[in-house]
C-alpha cells in the first residue's frame, strides 16, 4: 500500500469516528428561546376567537376589603376567547397596546413566558386605600406575587380610591401560574378560591365554542 492511499484511509477513519458536521450552530438549544411552544397560545384549551359568550366577571376572581372590590382577569388567550367577542377584543386590543412595555419588562426581569393578569380597583367607599403590590395568585402549591405593573389609569400611583372610582393595571408575573389548575388569589389577608369553578364553566364554553365554530359556513 502506498504511502498517499494509507492518508486517504486514516482521514476517512477519522471522519467517520467524529460523525456527521454539526449543522445550524445558532440554532437554539433545548433551554433557549424559541426551542418550546408557548403553552397559552398552542394546544388543546385554546379555541377560535369570536365565538364566546362569557363575560369579564364569569371569569375574574374577586376580593372584597377595607371599602374596594379588587377583580382579577387573567389575559391567557385560553381563556378570553371564551369571552364574548367585544369583551375579548376590548382585552386583546388593551394586551397588544401594552406588548412593547410588557417586553421591555419581561426582558429587564429574564421571564421566558408571559403571564400577564388585568387587575382593578373599585372605590366602594370614600378614600378607600389599596396596596397594588400586596396581591399573591397561589398556583399548584406556589405563591407569586407580581414582579412588575403597567398602570392604566392615571391616577394609580395615589394608591387611593374615590367612592365609585375605578383604578386599574396589568400586573406581570412569572411564567408558572396554570390557569387550567386551581388558583387562589388573596390581598389583605381575604382570599377567593373560586377558580375552581370559574375553570369548569370555562371548560364547558371551550366545548360550546368549538360546536359552534364547527357549524359556522366556511369562507370561499
Amino acid at each position: 500500500m502506498t504511502r498517499n492511499v494509507r492518508i486517504v484511509l486514516l482521514f476517512a477513519v477519522t471522519l467517520a469516528a467524529c460523525g456527521p458536521p454539526r449543522s445550524g450552530t445558532n440554532a437554539p438549544g433545548p433551554d433557549e428561546p424559541g426551542s418550546r411552544m408557548q403553552d397559552d397560545t398552542i394546544g388543546v384549551n385554546l379555541v377560535p376567537p369570536g365565538y364566546g359568550s362569557l363575560r369579564q366577571d364569569d371569569v375574574s376572581l374577586k376580593i372584597q376589603y377595607e371599602g374596594l372590590q379588587v377583580k382579577l382577569i387573567p389575559l391567557d388567550e385560553s381563556v378570553i376567547r371564551t369571552l364574548s367577542p367585544d369583551s375579548y377584543r376590548a382585552l386583546r386590543d388593551l394586551l397588544e397596546s401594552r406588548q412593547g412595555q410588557i417586553n421591555t419588562l419581561m426582558s429587564r426581569r429574564g421571564i421566558r413566558q408571559q403571564r400577564v393578569w388585568y387587575v382593578s380597583f373599585y372605590g366602594l367607599e370614600p378614600e378607600a386605600r389599596f396596596s397594588p403590590m400586596e396581591v399573591t395568585i397561589t398556583s399548584s402549591g406556589r405563591d407569586y406575587r407580581p414582579l412588575e405593573l403597567i398602570p392604566l389609569s392615571a391616577g394609580f400611583g395615589s394608591q387611593r380610591l374615590r367612592q365609585r372610582e375605578t383604578q386599574s393595571a396589568l400586573y406581570l408575573f412569572e411564567g408558572d401560574i396554570n390557569v387550567e389548575q386551581p388558583i387562589t388569589v388573596s390581598m389583605g389577608g381575604i382570599q377567593n378560591n373560586t377558580w375552581e369553578t370559574t375553570l369548569r364553566q370555562i371548560q364547558r364554553e371551550r366545548a360550546l365554542i368549538r360546536s359552534r365554530s364547527s357549524r359556522a359556513p366556511t369562507t370561499p
